[in-house]
């Protein structure tokens, strides 16, 4: 799954365009291609999988790396990993599969697929890597990639949007580096699965408070947590509809994935301190998250802030140090990629269609004008608002319901209050879905509206100017259905991730 897309991105860059490929639409199915046999791959490795031993590591890769210092290529994949893998496979193919007909603006086609297959093995190589060096490095692999791709194809704000979230990562990725290393190097080891087993031991009380609140600060710029998050809305704002949907469908993942991973077992100490202020800064987040996209008036943007509300329910699962507080967190990053994902892809496609993002500009009557892409936006937002039997609902419940109970070693009192606070966040998110619906997809075309007014000219006028709105393309279809089946999937049958989760999480935290 990483050396397919390397060798296809590798490919593209040291191949001259004469000789290999010449034209953007060969390019552009030569990249659906690779990405098509990558999911295969994966797909393959879900039919391998033995889901009776889902806390095993299995498909393992263990080679000596550079042994003098005891760094080895460890790869593989237990129950908390494989989702996210299969995860990016599946978004990294659709996003391939949107470019085949709806390339962003600028051209380059050759450079944007290569990027998009490097971040597919970045993302990829973080969730199966078991070695602390290995995991940064694939970490670290993502953030050249993605730079460019807001940078080259973005909006107009782009250059400032991808120098912001460069500066916010790479300070984030020195921290967490350190962290890591401090860890290891008090524990005699850079195995990810030995570290695990340790839970701390041999690592001081101090040296564990230390790393933790260094990987807590590196992993929450990624993740995004507040305050941590602004490099986030512009990044989403002006990153093309791939680079969006690629952005908070995976690559944000890839922050909560590491506190659960790599800080919770490496420095279980360390996480029972700071645990009540990271839970305090996911309600914090929740609730930010809420009331900036009441304030929204463009709908990338808002899409944007509302994956810091999303995302602090999953730390604010991670912050309750339990099973099922930690089984929520895994639940709502799916959740989140799924339904995110399919939000940035209609935010684009409504974009190209209407050639603006504005709340205002865009106005009302799309059910009336375009009633099949106002359908998908609802289906999108309902999901969003954490509506019961759809994705959205199990990981904000579930996190809820592990800040009523938390681990033993932390305040209740305090948790149940971040209970009710993130509660409060929950009617809010539901409260701006609402409000973008009955905005955009509801009442007359704008213009319309006004028509036998004393405007009415001028209305009828910037209504007629729109003309009518494009169908659904069959490329559309094909990149957005998946996402909403696999919404509903998930959403009516829980136990399909519960049960690849749930034991590797109790041997996470100690519980065998």
């Amino acid at each position: 799954m990483t050396a397919i897309p390397l060798a296809g991105a590798a490919l593209l860059l040291l191949l001259p365009e004469s000789r290999f490929l010449p034209g953007d639409t060969a390019v552009r199915r030569y990249g659906l291609g690779v990405s098509g046999a990558t999911l295969l791959v994966a797909l393959s490795a879900v039919a391998a999988f033995d889901y009776g031993a889902t806390s095993r590591v299995q498909l393992e890769i263990d080679h000596a790396w550079a042994p003098a210092i005891g760094l080895r290529f460890h790869l593989g994949a237990d129950g908390i990993s494989l989702p996210l893998v299969v995860l990016t496979a599946l978004l990294t193919f659709l996003c391939l599969l949107h470019v085949t007909k709806h390339p962003p603006a600028g051209g380059g086609a050759r450079l944007l697929v290569a990027l998009l297959l490097v971040l597919e093995v970045g993302l990829i190589g973080t969730f199966v890597a078991l070695d602390l060096v290995l995991f940064f490095v694939f970490f670290e692999v993502v953030l050249i990639p993605m730079y460019v791709v807001i940078a080259r194809w973005g909006g107009p704000g782009r250059r400032a949007a991808a120098y912001k979230f460069i500066f916010y990562t790479l300070l984030g990725s020195g921290l967490l580096l350190a962290g890591m290393l401090l860890v290891a190097v008090n524990a005699g080891t850079l195995d990810m699965t030995e570290l695990a087993r340790l839970q701390g031991e041999g690592v001081t009380r101090g040296v564990q408070i230390t790393a933790f609140l260094l990987m807590v600060v590196g992993f929450g710029v990624k993740a995004p947590m507040w305050p941590l998050h602004t490099w986030l809305p512009d990044a989403h704002t002006e990153a093309p509809t791939v680079g969006s949907v690629l952005l908070a469908g995976v690559l944000l993942k890839m922050g909560t994935y590491g506190l659960v991973r790599v800080a919770l077992p490496a420095a279980p100490e360390g996480a029972e301190v700071w645990a009540p202020w990271l839970g305090l800064l996911a309600v914090a987040g929740i609730v930010y998250g809420a009331l900036a996209c009441l304030a929204q008036r463009d709908l990338k943007r808002m899409i944007a802030f509302s994956s810091v509300g999303h995302m602090g329910f999953v730390l604010l699962g991670i912050a309750t140090l339990t099973p099922v507080g930690i089984n929520a967190a895994l639940f709502g990053n799916i959740a989140h990629g799924l339904i995110t994902g399919l939000l940035f892809f209609l935010a684009g496609a409504i974009k190209d269609r209407y050639g603006t993002g504005d709340l205002d500009a865009l106005g009302g009557g799309m059910l009336g004008a375009a009633p099949r892409l106002a359908s998908f936006l609802t289906f999108a937002s309902v999901a969003s608002l954490g509506l019961p039997g759809l994705a959205g609902f199990w990981g904000e419940m579930l996190a809820l319901v592990g800040a009523y109970r938390p681990h033993a070693a932390l305040p209740r009192e305090t948790f149940v209050t971040f209970m009710v606070v993130g509660g409060l966040g929950a009617v809010l998110t539901a409260a701006y879905f609402l409000r973008l619906l009955a905005k955009i997809t509801h009442g007359r075309p704008a213009g319309a509206a006004e028509a036998s007014g004393a405007s009415g000219a001028s209305g009828a006028s910037a209504g007629a100017a729109r003309g009518p709105v494009a169908a659904i393309s069959a490329y559309e279809y094909a990149s957005w259905v998946p996402l909403i089946v696999l919404t509903l999937l998930v959403g009516l049958w829980p136990k399909t991730l519960l049960d690849v989760t749930t034991a590797p999480v109790r041997a996470l935290l100690g519980g065998g």
